[in-house]
């Protein structure tokens, strides 16, 4: 009675010992088809890189050319109703003259508020009062203060340049731990080089909105 209770032990202990391995190989097998199945997001990557981008263009905008233009406006928020609002939903926004941009604020109650952020928005505009309507005349600019803008628009563009590869990083990082989890070589520089080729189409646009920029801010 005993051997038969010992063998019935031993049988199921081996039982146990099969199970396990075959519990392990499944783990295995899942966890080589979860690498098999990686997917990175380059939508995600895109947005970001984009929103780098339009970041920059949003900077470039506040530097001031010496042409009036609607969208030197678009970086200044009013504290409007409670919230900071950008001034094109508090007023219309014109460019009647080459030097000259008004703003028709709708509601009388804002005007005040509207000339203080301007004024306090670091464009160098000096703005002038007509009822509703504020009238933001454009001084020329001096070949001095040219060269400097085109300085802080190269400064705007490098800070774009290290948005844009930190996102790179971070795709790249997501890569190497999909390796570490059992990537396959090829999977793993077929991803790479999607990333890369993010990257340089963004740097690209990057360089080539600075040139344009420079190319405005130098033009008299």
């Amino acid at each position: 009675m005993f051997k038969a209770d010992e063998a019935s032990v031993k049988g199921a202990i081996q039982r146990v010992f099969a199970d396990l391995i075959r519990i392990e190989r499944y783990l295995r097998g899942l966890e080589s088809t979860m690498s098999d199945d990686f997917m990175l997001d380059t939508d995600d990557l895109q947005r970001r890189m984009d929103g780098a981008m339009a970041n920059l263009k949003t900077e470039f905008a506040s530097l001031r050319t010496g042409r009036a233009s609607g969208s030197m406006l678009e970086p200044v928020m009013v504290d409007a109703y409670g919230s900071m609002t950008p001034i094109n939903q508090v007023g219309t926004v014109n460019v009647p003259e080459p030097r000259m941009v008004t703003i028709n604020v709708w509601d009388k109650g804002l005007v005040q508020k509207v000339e203080k952020a301007i004024r306090e928005s670091g464009l160098g505009i000096n703005p002038q009062l007509n009822g509703t309507i504020i009238m933001l005349p454009i001084p020329e600019l001096n070949e001095e203060r040219r060269r400097d803008l085109t300085k802080v628009a190269a400064q705007y563009t490098e800070n774009a340049r290290v948005s844009v590869r930190n996102v790179r990083r971070d795709g790249m990082d997501q890569i190497k731990k999909a390796k570490n989890d059992g990537l396959s070589e090829d999977d793993q520089k077929f991803w790479e080089a999607e990333v890369q080729e993010l990257t340089d189409v963004a740097i690209k646009a990057v360089d080539a909105a600075l040139e344009v920029k420079q190319e405005e801010i130098m033009q008299v």
